[in-house]
């Protein structure tokens, strides 16, 4: 760790606790002509602990580390290899059938040769850990969907190893209960966990769900605490490993999904990611504009009684919150509610990658360009035994501004809060193609949820196009209301945000009393090919949560943090409270490898023709 500098004052809030946030950055990049996408890459932690000093008070400290996945160990300085063993995420949304066969093929083929002598790591699970961080009993997590979590440590982000909940690499002992996958294909295949697992802040327990590419396609866990609220015997009934979710279709990309305190949702919609479609000439990963989009409702331990939603198409990367209602009059009806990022296309896949989107057959009138808003949607559930269908009863936007990355209050998750915050955009469609494809964040937005929920409950909206607040970017920021339930922080000229996390004040007055920390960075730091130096620096700001007007401290970084993708907050308690570990993750030495024998004289032949 290196100790950094910063200005303004630093909340006391802030002291003994870490903000981390995980991105893809390719370690093997040589090959600048291959495809490539913002979610691409090998997962990099970057991290700021606030170490509390006796004399200096609160002092920065700034760390950054790679994941020490298999992929990543596999490839660290292994001269063969050009570019990533796995295929970008461009080449499964817009390769031609030959490239794809030829991409998959190849990594299949490194992946078998990781297992001969000589070969730094053997690849035996594909997640590269680039996506979201996680705390959960004892355990900081990184997560991405094609593996299971990945421990490391805090505050030193060192990898300790993976976790499926039952075997647990380098700690001093498992528990041996049950976890995540199995010894099956189809058991390897459930250790693919969401890259948004969630925490439920009262029970300490894990949700998760769990894609894969044949049936059932969807499976679902929920994992207990050691710090479980409740009686030992009820918090060992509510376990669930690998259970099917029944209803989905097809094979189905769900990149997140809403829990409330008694009920989760899943997303069955439209994007497909179905191996099968190379067969057919169609991309893995797929948008249908003429599909429907399915909510699954079902209560928290018994996914079997799900009841599916059903309504017009659209993509949903992530839901912000989740909460349930019950009212006795005029009669009794249990309700969840789900607020979320909905999209009316795919593009940002596409956009995200460089590439041109397919042109659809048929666009309806009334989307006359692309959006991402914050939608409010609620499922009354039908009662036990009732021959009514399910039918959505609210869908339809708060905001008319772009918003996405959204976070609420920690302890509000899966309970009515009140304000989410997020990411905007002053255009659509913002993407820097110099910086990794990176979307190009240069407003922070606060709503109000609440205010806006009840305001379009007594004056509903068109449903599904409508909108409360109808109001563009310039508009709102205009406005001098105090009382406002949209508010703006706008970044500098040639300056660019990150997702930000809310962090709340010991003696919070209200629910967005707290801060915002985001990683920033100035891009006329660039040169004139767009490209960044070495000298090029990024900072840590912490914003005022309440009037997002006032940085109250910013952190100079040593280092540009790349444009990257989710982070959390991590408390001194949390911290404190980590399960021991016996060592951590490493690199394999040069001279530790065997590079003599015939096999791995022919691993390397082979590696080298297929950089």
């Amino acid at each position: 760790m290196q100790a950094v500098n910063s200005t303004g004052t630093i909340p006391l809030e802030l002291a003994g606790g870490q903000y981390v946030r995980n991105g893809g950055n390719p370690l093997t990049n040589e090959d600048l002509a291959r495809h490539a996408h913002w979610f691409d890459g090998d997962g990099m932690l970057s991290g700021v602990f606030f170490r509390r000093e006796s004399k200096k008070g609160i002092e920065p400290y700034f760390v950054n580390q790679y994941i020490l996945t298999d992929l990543y160990l596999n490839a660290k300085g292994n001269r063969n290899l050009r570019r990533p063993v796995l295929p970008s995420i461009s080449t499964l949304i817009d390769a031609s059938i030959l490239a794809f066969v030829l991409a998959v093929g190849r990594a299949i083929l490194l992946i078998v040769l990781s297992r001969l002598p000589g070969s730094r790591r053997a690849i035996k699970k594909i997640s590269v850990a680039n996506t979201g961080v996680v705390y959960h009993d004892g355990r900081a997590l990184a997560t991405c969907e094609s593996g299971p979590p990945m421990r490391f440590q805090l505050p030193g982000l060192e990898t300790v190893g993976w976790y499926n909940c039952r075997e647990a690499e380098n700690e001093p002992c498992n528990d041996g209960r049950a976890g995540f996958g199995g010894k099956s294909l189809v058991g390897f295949m459930k250790e693919w966990t969401t890259g948004h697992p969630r925490v439920d802040p009262a029970t300490k327990e894990l949700i998760s769900i769990h894609v894969v590419p044949i049936k059932p396609y969807v499976f679902y866990s929920v994992v207990p605490s050691r710090t479980m609220v409740g009686p030992k015997h009820d918090c060992a009934r509510r376990a669930l490993f690998n259970v099917s979710v029944p209803g989905v279709r097809s094979p189905k990309m769900m990149h997140d999904f809403g829990v409330a305190a008694r009920y989760t949702i899943i997303l069955d919609l439209p994007l497909s990611m179905n191996l099968m479609h190379a067969t057919s000439g169609k991309p893995m990963i797929a948008y249908d504009p003429a599909g429907r989009s399915r909510y699954g409702v079902f209560p928290r331990y018994e996914p079997d009684e799900i009841q599916g939603f059903g309504t017009r198409q659209c993509p949903i990367f992530h839901t912000a919150n989740c909460w349930e209602t019950r009212t006795l009059e005029p009669v009794m009806e249990t309700s969840i509610h789900l607020v979320a990022c909905r999209l009316t296309s795919a593009t940002v896949l596409y956009s995200a990658g460089a590439l041109s989107p397919p042109l659809p057959k048929a666009v309806p009138p009334e989307y006359t360009e692309e959006q991402c808003r914050l939608y409010y949607y609620s499922f009354p559930l039908v009662p036990d035994g009732s021959d009514e269908q399910p039918m959505i009863r609210n869908q339809w936007a708060l905001s008319a501004i772009p918003f996405e990355f959204p976070t609420v209050s920690a302890e509000y998750a899966m309970s009515a809060a009140r304000f989410v915050y997020g990411c905007s955009m002053g255009s659509q469609s913002h993407y820097s193609t110099a910086l990794g494809k990176a979307a190009k964040i240069d407003y922070l937005a606060k709503i109000d949820m609440e205010t806006l929920i009840a305001r379009g409950t007594a004056h509903p909206p068109q449903q599904i196009t409508g909108c409360m607040d109808q109001r563009t970017i310039d508009e709102v920021m205009r406005s001098g209301d105090p009382d406002d339930p949209i508010k703006l922080f706008r970044m500098p000229e040639n300056w660019y945000a990150q997702e930000p996390r809310f962090i709340a004040r010991q003696e919070a007055s209200s629910e967005d009393d707290g801060w915002l920390l985001t990683y920033v960075f100035d891009e006329s730091q660039l040169d004139d090919r767009g490209e960044c130096g070495a000298e090029a620096r990024s900072e840590l700001w912490v914003i005022d949560a309440k009037n997002m007007r006032d940085v109250v401290a910013k952190i100079q970084l040593p280092q540009r943090v790349p444009y990257g993708l989710h982070g959390a907050w991590f408390s001194e308690e949390e911290i404190v409270g980590q399960r021991a570990t016996e060592c951590f993750r490493s690199l394999v030495a040069e001279e530790a490898l065997d590079s003599s024998s015939p096999l791995s004289r022919m691993r390397n032949v082979m590696e080298k023709s297929l950089s």
